[in-house]
């Protein structure tokens, strides 16, 4: 369990404000992750969890507000520059590439997600075990991905994002469609990659699964960031409780 006095962030968030329209999808919000954390993301549909991984990840810009990445700022920064400084992301819907194999869609990540400079051997074989990390059987590393189901495409895609070797990954529920059997390996999985030296933030709405794997957990609603803190602090938190929660016996 990580000391929360005396860890350094790995990545910061000052007062980021995302404006879409006359809506204010992230507003203000402070955030921290430190090196080796696990930090839950949760709140209401709409409360801007996936807006605000897609600002640190460069998919989109803050309106106002900075991202500090190892101390760098990175506000503003392409998507390509972020990820090849360390910061990965999975998505909501599982598709990408639909004509590639397995292994080719990781070597995608391989080969154009870092600084590394592999040949196509060495990437084609950096995919395997990557692919095998995660736990895709050997028989679908050549299979189209468009052939593959929900769980399968999953563990492509965290696989295409651990190719990029991140400092930091972004999750957005991973493990949403999956049944309890396939949560409870994901989250094994999940703090494997953390005791690694990956550090991770977390969107899921599966309240078991967030409090059985984060370190930390920050609520959001309406974009504005409502609490922050140790997992029971958090459900017990009567904020929490009466935007989110509802019936804490529940968890």
């Amino acid at each position: 369990m990580l000391n929360l006095n005396t860890v350094i962030p790995i990545l910061t968030l000052k007062s980021v404000t995302k404006q879409i329209g006359g809506l204010l999808a992230v507003n203000g919000v402070d955030l921290t992750v430190a090196k080796d954390e696990i930090v839950g993301l949760v709140g209401p549909n709409g409360a801007g969890k996936t807006t605000l991984l897609n600002i640190i990840s460069g998919i989109t810009s803050p309106t106002s507000g900075n991202v500090f990445f190892c101390g760098e700022d990175i506000t503003g920064l392409k998507a390509d520059r972020i990820c090849r400084k360390g910061i990965a992301k999975t998505f909501q819907i599982a598709e990408s590439f639909p004509n590639l194999t397995a292994k080719e869609c990781v070597m995608v990540g391989v080969l154009f997600g870092n600084n590394h400079s592999l040949g196509m051997r060495a990437a084609q074989q950096r995919a395997i075990e990557i692919l095998d990390y995660v736990g895709l059987s050997q028989e679908k590393i050549s299979t189209p991905i468009k052939n593959l189901n929900v769980i399968e495409l999953k563990r492509i895609q965290l696989a295409r994002a651990l190719a990029s070797t991140p400092k930091l990954l972004l999750l957005d529920e991973l493990t949403t469609g999956l049944n309890p059997k396939e949560s409870s390996d994901a989250v094994g999985l999940i703090k494997k990659i953390r005791d690694e030296g990956t550090s991770i933030l977390i969107i899921e709405h599966v309240m078991s699964v967030i409090m059985g794997v984060s370190d930390r957990i920050v609520v959001l609603d309406r974009g504005e960031k409502i609490a922050d803190g140790r997992p029971y602090e958090v459900v017990n938190n009567q904020r929490v409780i009466d935007t989110y929660l509802g019936d804490i016996d529940a968890f």
